[in-house]
């Protein structure tokens, strides 16, 4: 059993409410929660939007490869109301977004064959290749474990969180 850290984002519809399903669909297919962040109201990140985000980090306690952890937070996605995932850093509005951030020490790069995705492949890779950078990640993570520590980086949340500009 590993922890598992996702980060949760939406900013289109009754955005607490779409958090709420997504964690209480999670909690039934990933394992127990162990913990959940406050909401974080913030800017969209990568892209223009009047519609601001709620950000939220969770915690799980699962046995989950990564490649079942992918399938079921994208097929939650989808049931949610996400139709496109983001590609080449060209973000858009969306009922619901889940990143898997952290995965006990495990660092994967890969791409798995999923006939539902689009082009029939998603990308994997943990850590979150860019959650160190993102205030609206950093800030719930450090508020649910500020000791844990990026595999790569070698850095608990709370050192990362500390090198963020405040308005990121």
């Amino acid at each position: 059993m590993e922890d598992l850290y996702l980060g949760l984002g939406s900013n289109l519809g009754h955005r607490e409410q779409v958090l709420r399903q997504a964690v209480d669909l999670l909690t039934r297919r990933i394992g127990g929660l162990k913990s959940l962040s406050a909401f974080y109201e913030t800017s969209p990140w990568g892209f223009r939007s009047e519609h601001p985000f709620l950000n939220a980090v969770g915690v799980w306690r699962t046995d989950k490869t990564p490649e079942e952890l992918l399938r079921i937070t994208q097929a939650v996605e989808r049931e949610l109301g996400r139709s496109r995932k983001s590609v080449a850093g060209q973000y858009a509005d969306r009922p619901i977004d889940i990143d898997l951030l952290l995965y006990g020490g495990w660092v994967v790069e890969s791409d798995y064959a999923f006939p539902e995705a689009e082009g029939g492949v998603a990308h994997l890779s943990l850590p979150h290749p860019l959650m160190h950078v993102r205030r609206f990640v950093m800030e719930p993570l450090a508020e649910v474990a500020p000791e844990v520590v990026h595999p790569v980086l070698g850095k608990t949340a709370l050192e990362i969180l500390a090198t963020l500009p405040v308005s990121g």
